[in-house]
């Protein structure tokens, strides 16, 4: 399989700063569809995370067959946000210590999970950034099997392809087509610079009102259809 091209550095930079609320606004604005992952919370690591999906997808295995730990650690680069495909199970955990200090170790930016996670005490000292739907501490050994590695994968209702980027701050996170990613920072520094314009005509003591109809806040806010 061909490796996806690597985003832009400067755009990564951009959504780190900017984060999830910014970013989300400018997907709207290119009439991208909705490209959040609902239902994901941050679990540890702080400040907003951007990168390239190494994506995973899990399946289940009937009682007693073998559905060993997937061995794909060592393969995810640096900076890369490992998006993990477990269909919302919360009966079984796919993440935990061990791959949070292989994670670290590599270099990667962070992880979502479509399920849940464990040794939540142990992430949360490392400060490794990590989202999911929540806890357990139920092993998924024998209970899934890593199906796919690199392919497309669909969370939470989303499909995200490897290389898509995954953008995620104590908001949640969402995910930018590779395709859109230089249109949605073009949007982003639109968005943002309207939103300072705002701030400043507040703090300059303008009604809020006549501040966002001065920078055509409310005409951002219209997706189209």
């Amino acid at each position: 399989m061909t490796a996806p091209a690597r985003p832009d550095a400067a755009h990564l930079e951009l959504f780190r700063r900017h984060g999830t609320s910014t970013v989300s606004d400018a997907l709207d604005l290119l009439g991208a569809g909705d490209t959040g992952l609902p239902g994901l919370r941050r679990i540890s690591g702080g400040g907003t995370v951007a990168g390239p999906g190494f994506t995973l997808r899990y399946v289940s295995v009937e009682a007693g067959t073998p559905g060993p730990a997937g061995e794909f650690a060592d393969d995810v680069p640096a900076g890369a946000v490992v998006v993990v495909a477990n269909e919302g199970r919360t009966h079984c955990t796919v993440w935990g210590d061990i791959l949070t200090a292989a994670a670290l170790r590599g270099g990667v930016a962070g992880t979502v999970v479509d399920g849940v996670c464990r040794d939540v005490a142990a992430i949360a000292a490392s400060g490794y950034p990590l989202w999911s739907l929540g806890t357990y501490m139920k092993s998924g050994k024998h209970r899934v099997r890593l199906a796919a590695v690199q392919e497309p994968v669909t969370v939470r209702g989303v499909r995200i392809a490897p290389g898509d980027i995954v953008v995620g701050d104590d908001a949640g996170c969402l995910t930018v087509p590779a395709a859109l990613a230089g249109r949605t920072a073009e949007q982003v520094v639109r968005v943002a610079g309207a939103e300072d314009a705002i701030r400043a005509d507040l703090a300059a003591g303008l009604p809020l009102a006549e501040a966002r109809a001065r920078h055509g806040y409310n005409r951002l806010g219209l997706v189209p259809r």
